[in-house]
């Protein structure tokens, strides 16, 4: 298959390309001109760009079929731009055996779809007890190791899992709470909160367990990625830990870009996010160090939910949003406001996390994989839950109209959605 994308905006992050200019795809690969294409796309008035890739996004398989489904999410994915996506192990059982690492990647590739690489539990059943097999998760297609949202408690275990993954080389996803503070909290522990009579978690829920786990960083040399950062004071950490040249990364949520603990209103359940939306102090520290790389990437954090859970009262909803298909209107929205150029915006969901994930997309040259995105960063659409493709229609963005549309996009040189 040989694909021509002719007379767009090509924007390159990794390289700092930005002109008009054709794309060559050939054998799912870019590539010079060479023959007759035996498809052409026109590409005047949209951007090129490499297909995005996001660090987390729940497919909801196996085991919550009722909040979403593979097919259903894989094409919010493409829809979207995400050419690339890591996939938590929070499912149900969890991504602790080789089996059902396999199960996944098979399905995800039997729909030629986006490109999923599974995230392997840290511990056995996320229980934080016994560490899993992680070289053999590793051969089955692990790219890293986690605890997404479930909190391990027990030190010395976190300790002993940093020391196996350092001495063979496995990178650990970790987010950074402690469970304790954060128990039976559901919002950032501020006025809002206090006002809305909702339980809260502390920024320091955030800082105390950071500081605890670069301690164990220093001492084991593990390389860490800091997933969902969300405080001023955590960024402040994580920037002093980088500046001393610990082997860190860190990624924040696109949501807590844009929203802060105000955001709440009235109960606003699709706001109730993990970890919680906090003040708008906080917010505009995450935008300034995304843009400053104190924070390597935005991802999507997509979190399809069921519409009866969050239409439960506040306190008792369940945690999360959709975001895949709000992924480039919401990384633009950012870029603007920081005053960014196009390049730089885009760098965050591209260069960045494909660095992060260790994989060669991500840029637009000879040899790399033909996974490309043609959008018009200009074109508006409503955010409706007819317009969503993901079977989770929960966003706070719900009703609201953005900037970005995806036009067409190309994962391994086959186009797979056109709008």
């Amino acid at each position: 298959m040989r694909l021509l994308i002719k007379g767009g905006r090509v924007v390159d992050p990794a390289s700092g390309r930005d002109a008009l200019g054709d794309v060559f795809v050939a054998d799912g690969r870019i590539a010079q001109p060479v023959g007759t294409p035996d498809r052409t796309l026109d590409a005047r008035g949209l951007v090129v760009a490499p297909g995005f890739i996001d660090l987390a996004a729940r497919l909801r398989e196996p085991g919550y079929e009722y909040k979403a489904t593979l097919e259903s999410e894989m094409e919010a994915a493409v829809a979207g731009g995400v050419t690339s996506l890591a996939c938590p192990p929070d499912t149900d059982p969890p991504l602790d055996e080789p089996g059902l690492v396999d199960m996944l990647r098979r399905r995800a590739k039997a729909l030629s779809r986006a490109r999923v690489y599974p995230v392997g539990a840290l511990t056995v059943k996320l229980a934080g007890k016994q560490l899993t097999e992680m070289a053999e998760l590793t051969e089955s297609g692990c790219v890293a190791f986690s605890q997404a949202n479930v909190a391990l408690a027990d030190t010395q275990v976190l300790w002993r899992a940093l020391q196996y993954a350092a001495t063979f080389g496995f990178p650990v996803w970790l987010r950074a709470e402690d469970a304790w503070l954060a128990r039976g909290g559901v919002a950032h522990d501020g006025e809002v909160a206090t006002r809305l009579g909702l339980a809260g978690i502390p920024a320091f829920a955030e800082t105390i367990a950071l500081a605890q786990l670069l301690e164990l960083v220093r001492a084991t040399g593990a390389r860490v990625h800091v997933c969902r950062i969300s405080s001023a004071a955590g960024v402040a950490m994580l920037r002093r830990a980088k500046h001393d040249g610990l082997p860190l990364t860190c990624d924040v949520g696109i949501h807590h870009l844009h929203l802060s603990e105000m955001d709440l209103g009235y109960f606003d359940s699709h706001c109730r996010l993990e970890p919680p939306l906090r003040s708008r102090r906080d917010r505009e520290a995450l935008a300034a160090a995304l843009a400053d790389g104190t924070i390597d990437c935005a991802v999507s954090d997509h979190t399809p939910v069921d519409e009866d859970q969050k239409l439960l009262p506040f306190g008792e909803a369940e945690p999360g949003a959709t975001g895949l298909e709000l992924l480039l209107p919401l990384a633009l929205k950012w870029g603007m406001e920081m005053k960014l150029t196009l390049a730089q915006t885009l760098a965050r969901i591209t260069s960045g996390p494909a660095r992060i994930l260790g994989v060669a997309s991500g840029r637009i040259e000879p040899g790399a994989p033909g996974d490309l995105v043609l959008f018009d960063p200009d074109a508006a659409w409503r955010a409706t839950s007819a317009a969503l493709k993901s079977q989770g229609k929960n966003t706070p963005f719900l009703g609201m109209e953005l900037a970005g549309r995806v036009r067409a996009t190309v994962v391994d040189g086959h186009v797979v959605h056109e709008a």
